[in-house]
């Protein structure tokens, strides 16, 4: 009886230790399967992060997510770049967003728990971009809305997109059907006027009258007809460059005697020199020889108008760079121009001189604007330099692909 007794207590501790070590067993099983289980779910999270934060940051826009806190909870690439790579994750709007023109709308929208989207023009000093920003008077578009409209006091989202770019577009459009307008007003005033002398006062009669108003009237209409033609050519090579073009091999000397033959009065009546630099033979220039000649045209009108008294000498020339580019230029030692109006001489409708005699027709003030369109429509660049009364330079700089060197 006492030998079964002791045979059952072993028989009952073996059972205890055996299932002691089983549910150690199954407890050591189960907290590895919750340590696969929480390792996959970590695993998935961070891949879903990853994904996440690679789709926002392949937004070229801003994006934030802020908690009702106001608290930013994320930013992308876009975001940390337009706010000078501050750190964003878990800092108030207030310390990141200083600018009251972006804050506003995001606070509006936080506390409404509303869509809103408001424009926001900010100047030079105030833009997020700082002192690296180099073009001037910036538009930005600040959109926040909630994350759940269900929600909608639990967190918004915010892109702020930089519409800059469209926006100086718009004003350069406004400025231009502006300034071609008062152009064009001008001229066809004074036309007008003319002829209203003409028919209500009976001049047509006394021919001495007659003639000089006629003539005035012819002057003016030619300059609409400049005006208007010019117009067009500029709205040719800004409807895209590349399908403007007619490019063809050309020479570049044959261009040139084709402008001084067309300016020859003038350059007789003012009693200028026209001096060519060029090497032999020229080079040739691979481009559309009609807004090559626009360029030229251009630039040598421009030196003999902007000095009619006393003589001048033009200085036509191009040459070879080490880097194999050709740089071609226009120069003269005339009057030259101001400083202060030297950035500006490029944009349509200004002139550097602003006071013309009553017996003269004032340019169009597009010619240097076309310039430009055109060399750089050919892949090249311009810049104008000058020293008044010594010599004022418009260089153009083509690359490799734009010319045939006379060597070639």
């Amino acid at each position: 009886m006492l030998l079964a007794l002791i045979i059952a207590c072993l028989l009952l501790g073996f059972a205890v230790v055996l299932l002691s070590v089983t549910l150690r067993n199954l407890r050591t099983e189960h907290a590895e399967t919750l340590r696969d289980i929480k390792h996959a779910h970590e695993k998935e999270t961070e891949a879903a992060r990853f994904e996440r934060d690679r789709i926002l940051n392949a937004l070229g826009d801003a994006f934030l997510l802020i908690d009702a806190k106001g608290i930013i909870t994320i930013g992308n690439i876009a975001a940390r770049r337009l706010f000078d790579g501050r750190k964003l994750r878990q800092r108030p709007l207030d310390e990141i967003i200083l600018e009251s023109r972006f804050a506003t709308p995001i606070r509006e929208a936080l506390q409404t728990g509303t869509h809103v989207i408001r424009k926001v023009l900010l100047p030079h000093q105030a833009s997020p971009e700082g002192g690296s920003n180099q073009r001037g008077e910036t538009a930005w578009l600040v959109d926040a809305a909630p994350l759940d409209r269900d929600h909608p006091h639990e967190g918004i989202r915010v892109l702020i997109r930089d519409q800059t770019a469209e926006y100086q577009v718009e004003q350069v459009r406004q400025d231009f059907v502006a300034n071609a307008s008062h152009e064009l007003r001008t001229p066809l005033a004074i036309i007008n006027g003319y002829i209203e002398n003409l028919l209500d006062d009976d001049l047509i009669e006394e021919t001495e009258h007659a003639r000089r108003f006629l003539g005035t009237m012819r002057k003016h209409g030619d300059r609409l007809a400049r005006i208007v033609e010019d117009m067009l050519v500029i709205s040719r090579l800004e409807s895209g460059e590349d399908v403007a073009l007619n490019p063809e091999p050309f020479a570049l000397s044959g261009c040139i005697a084709d402008v001084t033959e067309r300016l020859e009065p003038i350059i007789q009546q003012q009693k200028a020199t026209i001096v060519l630099n060029l090497p032999d033979p020229s080079p040739t220039i691979q481009g559309d020889r009609f807004y090559w000649t626009q360029v030229f045209f251009n630039l040598v009108e421009n030196a003999l108008k902007q000095n009619p008294t006393g003589p001048l000498r033009v200085e036509i020339g191009c040459e070879s760079t080490a880097q194999g580019n050709l740089r071609l230029w226009v120069s003269d030692d005339g009057i030259g121009i101001p400083a202060n109006d030297l950035p500006f001489v490029f944009h349509r409708f200004f002139r550097v001189q602003k006071h013309h005699s009553q017996g003269s027709v004032k340019g169009t003030g597009l010619g240097l604007s076309i310039v430009k369109r055109a060399v750089e429509a050919h892949r090249g660049t311009i810049r104008a330099t000058s020293t008044p009364g010594q010599e004022t330079r418009f260089e153009v700089n083509l690359p490799p692909e734009a010319h045939q060197s006379a060597q070639a």
